[in-house]
């Protein structure tokens, strides 16, 4: 097989394909400045809701995310239909699929997981305003939402968006590119004191990434579609409907089972400043993964009896590919502080996250899947 069609063979058994007779997404030729998004978000009201009068359009910022811009667009006090605004960040696309996002939107949406996508623009994308409150440390604890995200992350889980052939996990290939534009990157290492003294070294990085592929890919995770960003935030809950939605699908793709939900774990500490002693307990872990399994066995037709067996396989499971999850962000981290406009300690978090591998790499990996 020539190498041009290995890779187009291996494009498409990661590729999400999007349902037959989805609506066709507009685009407008608009450039919104990041340092001015309420004018260039106004000239998208402008198309998508002409019947607006600009008079009585209100704006409003969204100030934490970390890697784009945001703005709700609405009419005075009618917040049933709030337009956001999201501009993609200074070389996001460096670690971004742009085009595989907008397919798990399109995806997701048709399967009733996510908001109306409206239209893209030269530098973001415009999608339906998603009613209720973002959750925080403390809600993804709470027991009754804590099943509620169990059942939801399943039903994503669940939902088939592939073109017939097997699956394959992006996982590798994404912390590959990642790791090569951390070495071509800061390959001079000594004009921050900071990554010469705190990051591991690139060999050191090179030789972990390797070890993880070689023992994680054995765990026998199934691939699934993955949204891979659960932080408390990205989580929606509607009180009003007594659900909870899933939000920021620019990492979604196809990959383990175990990455996502020990991903979303890692998030119990949070984002601004992390604390990873709110890492959930082995109680509370067998809690949310039996409501996982009963709901995912249910979605896919598989029942919904979960034993024991399968209940402490995806523990473990879970908990080494956890171990990814620090791996993939800090080199998100690293390279977000080279380019990222945004105000956040990139270089801090990425510290943070390689520390907190290492940290707990040996306890985890004593861990084994029961026979």
């Amino acid at each position: 097989m020539s190498g041009i069609n290995r890779q187009l063979n291996h494009m498409m058994e990661t590729e999400i394909h999007v349902p037959i007779g989805s609506p066709t997404i507009r685009k407008f030729q608009i450039f919104v400045d990041e340092h001015n998004v309420t004018e260039g978000a106004m000239k998208l009201i402008k198309e998508l809701r002409p019947g607006w009068d600009p008079n009585l359009i209100r704006t409003k910022l969204f100030t934490d995310g970390t890697t784009n811009k945001l703005v709700g667009c609405y009419v005075e006090d009618c917040l049933d239909d709030v337009v956001l605004v999201r501009v993609y960040g200074n070389k996001t696309e460096l670690i971004v699929d742009r085009d595989n996002e907008l397919k798990s939107f399109q995806v997701l949406h048709a399967n009733g997981c996510a908001p109306r996508l409206y239209c893209t623009f030269q530098n973001g994308i415009c999608y339906e305003f998603m009613q209720g409150r973002a959750l925080d440390t403390q809600d993804v604890r709470d027991p009754v939402l804590l099943r509620l995200i169990a059942r939801e992350m399943a039903r994503i889980h669940a939902i088939h968006a592939h073109n017939g052939c097997i699956p394959k996990p992006n996982l590798w290939i994404k912390m590959r590119k990642y790791f090569s534009l951390v070495a071509t990157e800061f390959t001079d290492q000594a004009s921050n004191v900071r990554i010469q003294q705190e990051v591991p070294s690139q060999e050191v990085l090179e030789q972990e990434m390797m070890w993880m592929k070689e023992h994680l890919s054995q765990l026998g995770s199934p691939v699934v579609l993955c949204h891979n960003d659960l932080l408390c935030k990205n989580i929606i809950h509607n009180t009003k409907e007594g659900h909870v939605r899933c939000i920021d699908y620019e990492y979604s793709s196809y990959n383990y089972q175990a990455f996502d939900i020990g991903n979303h774990f890692n998030e119990f500490a949070g984002m601004s400043e992390p604390d990873y002693n709110l890492y959930p307990s082995r109680e509370m872990q067998l809690d949310w993964l039996h409501t996982y399994l009963q709901a995912y066995k249910l979605f896919t037709k598989k029942g919904e009896e979960v034993s024991q067996l399968e209940l402490e396989t995806l523990y473990v499971q879970v908990n080494k590919f956890a171990l990814a999850s620090h791996f993939f962000w800090g080199f998100w981290a690293l390279i977000q502080a080279k380019y990222s406009t945004i105000e956040f300690d990139f270089l801090g978090y990425a510290v943070l996250r390689f520390n907190q591998y290492f940290k707990t790499k040996p306890d985890i990996m004593a861990l084994e899947i029961p026979k």
